[in-house]
């Protein structure tokens, strides 16, 4: 369904004042039940993600990184058991993976001889059991699994979204019979830049003449259609 901006709008104003957590979405999910579930997530994770950028420079200050450090410490003396990390992380109101992620790399700063190169951290995010302290393996762990919104676990998630609507697209385009170029095809014909289809014979759609499409398995605020303007659209727009 089409949602108008006076809805969108009210959906992101609600977002403001709830943490990132599942139990925030059934919240959201009973608060809009004319809206699916899908597209209130999608929501939820482009807010989330502009409130990080917005505040992600005072949570990698030295002082900060050593705060957080010092107090994943004192928590797993307490309790190596208890989601120390994952708590701290909705404390500060930051994402669980990036907390993650900042307590990895200064446990290894401190730990190892040499500075942990970033394929080394993305590759323990992603198995935490390469991580050689076991209670801050579990602990990283926690956070993975319960971030809704960034780490590995989310990618592969979007990943295999992405791919399946890409999926549905070229089953519909076939349906309709309609002649089509995909990415693949393109790429050998040379293009760097291509859209997910370009449709050999272009077809109208609602008065719109319609050369190519592109899939995009996210919700398209305003902010993400300039973005994918500038960095898509307007290349695929001259060159197809």
């Amino acid at each position: 369904m089409i949602l108008t901006k006076a809805q969108y709008e009210e959906i992101a104003q609600c977002l403001v004042s709830v943490p990132p957590t599942r139990q925030s979405l059934r919240k959201l999910k009973q608060r809009f039940p004319s809206q699916s579930q899908a597209t209130l997530l999608s929501i939820f994770s482009q807010e989330y993600q502009k409130h990080i950028k917005r505040t992600h420079a005072k949570h990698h200050t030295s002082e900060a990184i050593e705060t957080y450090y010092q107090r994943y410490l004192s928590g797993v003396v307490k309790d190596g058991a208890a989601p120390v990390l994952l708590e701290l992380a909705n404390e500060m109101d930051y994402a669980p993976s990036l907390m993650a992620r900042i307590i990895l790399e200064r446990f290894l700063q401190e730990h190892e001889e040499t500075p942990p190169s970033k394929s080394v951290i993305n590759s323990m995010l992603r198995d935490p059991s390469q991580i050689p302290d076991g209670v801050l393996a579990n602990q990283v762990y926690q956070c993975i699994v319960n971030d809704c919104c960034y780490g590995p676990l989310v990618d592969c998630i979007k990943h295999a979204i992405g791919h399946e609507h890409e999926v549905l697209l070229r089953d519909l385009l076939l349906e309709k019979n309609l002649s089509f170029l995909d990415e693949d095809q393109l790429r050998a014909k040379g293009y760097d830049k291509t859209p997910d289809f370009i449709l050999q014979v272009p077809v109208a759609v609602e008065g719109h003449i319609i050369h190519w499409i592109e899939s995009k398995a996210s919700f398209g605020d305003e902010c993400s259609h300039h973005a994918y303007l500038h960095d898509q659209f307007w290349s695929y727009w001259n060159r197809c």
